[in-house]
């Protein structure tokens, strides 16, 4: 069992500029990378007390970025996703519980074919308690040996957010038979199983 960890607040940034600590009195936002972000984009959008997922690019030092330069791997920037969500509901802890489910973290700098920096696995944290959970869940998937090689996931300090263009956007849903979708997203989809507790009704 993965460890329940602590409902705490997240700084957000949107669009290169620090916003409040939530885009309203009921929401936080919290950013993962664990390789394209379509693949990981469908599960957040499952769970309950998520009303926004956006993905983007987030992690690197070229303001404003494309997906053509992100793809190139020299900007620095990872694909991510920003989870809007509310803590009443479900907790940033419980928000890592799902990413360590959807996405290999032992994979260095790649998740299956997806090669590259730009698809690393990681964690953005915005404050030390934020940082702190995901250290705690880190430390306990390697104690209880989940994986069978040892984690790689980097947790590094949130820099601005920049939204993907407009058609990465709920890319599974607008194109559920484009072929990496049915090849890569869709199994993925069927073979990884979420706790029931976690998901919308």
């Amino acid at each position: 069992m993965y460890k329940k960890l602590l409902i705490i607040t997240a700084l957000t940034f949107i669009g290169g500029t620090a916003m409040s600590e939530s885009t309203s009195p009921q929401t936080k936002t919290a950013s993962f990378g664990g390789g394209c972000f379509w693949c990981i984009e469908p599960f957040f959008e499952k769970l309950k007390g998520v009303s926004d997922v956006v993905s983007g690019y987030q992690g690197g030092d070229l303001p404003n970025p494309t997906y053509r330069q992100v793809t190139s791997g020299t900007t620095g920037h990872a694909e991510v996703v920003q989870v809007t969500y509310d803590p009443e509901v479900i907790s940033y802890g419980e928000l890592v519980e799902v990413f360590f489910k959807i996405h290999d973290p032992t994979q260095l700098n790649r998740q299956g074919n997806d090669v590259g920096t730009q698809y690393r696995s990681t964690i953005l944290y915005s404050n030390e308690k934020e940082k702190q959970i995901a250290e705690n869940a880190i430390a306990s998937l390697e104690e209880q040996q989940t994986f069978s090689k040892p984690i790689v996931t980097t947790l590094e300090e949130a820099g601005p957010f920049y939204q993907a263009e407009e058609y990465h956007q709920d890319y599974y849903a607008n194109n559920p038979n484009a072929g990496y979708c049915q090849f890569v997203i869709a199994p993925k989809l069927k073979k990884i199983q979420l706790p029931e507790e976690l998901l919308k009704k």
